[in-house]
């Protein structure tokens, strides 16, 4: 059954949910996965995302996420203007990921403040939605509407029970879980999608958790 903002969209600054309000929650999205401002994106647009970018405003709104802005923030046409300032250097790119990918997909190469490179692949679904597919060399499945826990570790018994016993006893309820993993006991990556937000202090002993190289709190990212 089709939802409100199926029908009408969400509050937004720009032409088109799926190429202005959905690009802007994707680069949001991978704002959330490095951490905060990245330093350099290196933003690739397919398929539709290719053809209409600079018309729909595409390039501006994924910028505008990046920066944090929400779709419905006025700053949205100037993004691109705003990015030197904030320390973000963009460049954007063509690319094709073949016809199995969504047409409004765009892969972002992302540097963190600290250094480290990540890839972010995520596709705009229509009326606002998202759904991030990869994240580096993990494929994964992630729509942002929920917080969320996403951890890298080692992939070893006893680390995904450690986790999820510390979220427990922090009374906050999994509503649904996915991992993905390179290979069996090499490095795997677990996105938990959670019904209530995580405490700071929990998240620091998540870390801490032995084999976790990686924890991160992603609060739901803004629809408006």
């Amino acid at each position: 059954m089709a939802g409100v903002f199926d029908i009408i969209g969400p509050v937004m600054t720009g032409p088109s949910s799926s190429h202005t309000a959905g690009a802007v929650r994707l680069g949001l999205a991978g704002r959330a996965i490095v951490g905060g401002t990245p330093t350099r994106a290196r933003l690739g647009l397919h398929g539709s995302f290719a053809q209409t970018y600079r018309g729909h405003g595409t390039d501006l709104a994924l910028v505008a996420g990046l920066l944090g802005m929400k779709p419905d923030d006025e700053r949205v046409p100037v993004a691109l203007d705003l990015a030197p300032g904030a320390g973000l250097e963009v460049a954007f790119e063509l690319i094709d990921l073949g016809p199995e990918a969504h047409p409004n997909t765009v892969r972002m190469l992302l540097t963190a403040r600290d250094g480290r490179e990540v890839l972010v692949v995520g596709s705009s679904i229509g009326g606002g939605r998202i759904v991030v597919t990869r994240i580096d060399r993990f494929v994964v499945d992630f729509s942002g509407e929920y917080n969320a826990v996403i951890l890298a570790y080692l992939d070893r018994p006893g680390v995904v029970a450690a986790v999820t016993s510390l979220i427990a006893a922090d009374r906050v309820n999994i509503a649904a879980m996915r991992v993905s993993r390179e290979a069996r006991h090499s490095r795997a990556l677990t996105i938990m999608e959670l019904d209530q937000p995580i405490r700071p202090e929990t998240m620091a002993t998540l870390a801490r958790v032995a084999g976790v190289d990686m924890a991160l709190s992603v609060p739901p990212i803004a629809l408006s």
